[in-house]
């Protein structure tokens, strides 16, 4: 060994916790990166592995030391990024993100009295409404965490702060209050816009429910018609597995032009026209299965020129003979559609048993509708 040498982090922990038996964080697992000095991924295959971290070799040391013992939890924010071997001798643990409720009480209980504290303020010279914080979490953060929301208040108690010492000693301190209308003062115009519901009933548009690392949303599915030759045609930025969902909509509907009433359009209507489907916010990625009930609902809008509900929003997976499957993420969705205000959704028969994950202060607000075939969502979302 050459002179300062010394041994390995997982040695220098377990010699720090004085234990055979310690548990070790590590966090951000899927921001590891390789370069010239190697792959740490692939040393951590030895680190995690249980039939071979009994016999892990510290090369300081040259000896084998059994880690078996040892409780290893990593941390990562997105799954893919974690290279498969690893996540192989991982036994994974998906925690979704906190909803609208909750951030508003992790920051009236934790958040805004941290803040105040670190910058010297108190509860009667700063006072920030429910309103307020809603505004905040739905108007300048987009997050599953509670991180920029803490920056945000943060923001807040720093101009506060300054408004008082700039104010005349002498004079009691004013109490500032925080509210929806004055929030712009203190934060500036608002950074995002979370999707709304249709204003109005409309031909060729659906709202279908989507689900992205930082929540729910809620996308307008767009489908007009044309004179044509039987394209299709899907703008978007629309992933693989969107553009064949998109596919195996237009075959279900081609296959069940003389089967059910409420497709009454030509049978041969693919040959003379085209059909375009766009999905806005052209710039954003976009991908899954779970449009696929959306997209066929927008399409039979289209082409029979019946509107779809505006008041009702809906998520699953379309197959070639009608049939519709279970999605993921539904938690985040279904808070997205009480965001937008829209109280009737249709989702899958087999997520029935998800329903148990949504509080139930949320659940009493909305209408749910469990479908298990596509004949069933038309006859909801379509108007007479």
């Amino acid at each position: 060994t050459y002179i300062g040498s010394m041994p390995g982090r997982i040695i220098q922990g377990v010699k720090k916790a004085k234990s055979r038996n310690p548990l070790f964080l590590l966090d951000e697992v899927d921001k590891m990166s390789m370069d010239f000095r190697g792959d740490p991924s692939a040393a951590l295959l030895e680190v995690l592995d249980p039939e071979q971290n009994n016999t892990f070799n510290d090369h300081y040391l040259d000896v084998d030391f059994d880690l078996s013992e040892v409780l290893f939890i990593t941390t990562a924010n997105y799954l893919h990024a974690i290279p498969p071997p690893l996540r192989d001798r991982m036994e994974i643990l998906e925690l979704p993100g906190y909803t609208e409720y909750e951030k508003q009480k992790i920051a009236e209980l934790f958040l805004i009295p941290k803040q105040l504290k670190a910058n010297g303020l108190t509860p009667e010279s700063l006072n920030i409404s429910k309103s307020a914080i809603l505004s905040i979490i739905n108007k300048y953060t987009r997050e599953a965490g509670v991180r920029n929301l803490e920056r945000e208040i943060a923001n807040i108690c720093r101009k506060v702060a300054r408004k008082v010492v700039k104010a005349n000693s002498d004079l009691p301190v004013k109490r500032t209050n925080i509210t929806e209308r004055n929030i712009s003062e203190y934060l500036g115009i608002p950074k995002y816009n979370h999707g709304k519901a249709e204003s109005e009933d409309q031909v060729g548009v659906a709202t279908g429910l989507a689900y992205t690392e930082m929540g729910g949303d809620v996308l307008s599915i767009e489908v007009t018609t044309m004179d044509g030759n039987g394209n299709l045609m899907l703008t978007g930025k629309l992933g693989d597995i969107m553009q064949e969902s998109a596919k195996a909509a237009l075959s279900y509907i081609r296959s069940k032009t003389e089967q059910m009433p409420l497709i009454s359009v030509p049978k041969d209507f693919y040959a003379k026209h085209d059909i375009h489907v766009h999905i806005p916010e052209g710039a954003v990625p976009k991908d899954g299965p779970s449009a696929g009930i959306t997209v066929a609902t927008a399409m039979v809008s289209a082409l029979t020129g019946r509107p779809v509900r505006k008041d009702i929003a809906m998520t699953g997976e379309i197959t070639l003979r009608g049939r519709v499957l279970p999605i993921g993420g539904l938690k985040e969705k279904i808070l997205a559609a009480l965001r937008a205000e829209i109280t009737n959704i249709i989702i899958p028969k087999d997520n029935e048993k998800d329903l148990s994950e949504i509080p139930p202060e949320i659940k009493k607000k909305l209408s749910f509708y469990l479908v298990d075939n596509m004949d069933k969502v038309l006859e909801l979302a379509l108007k007479q």
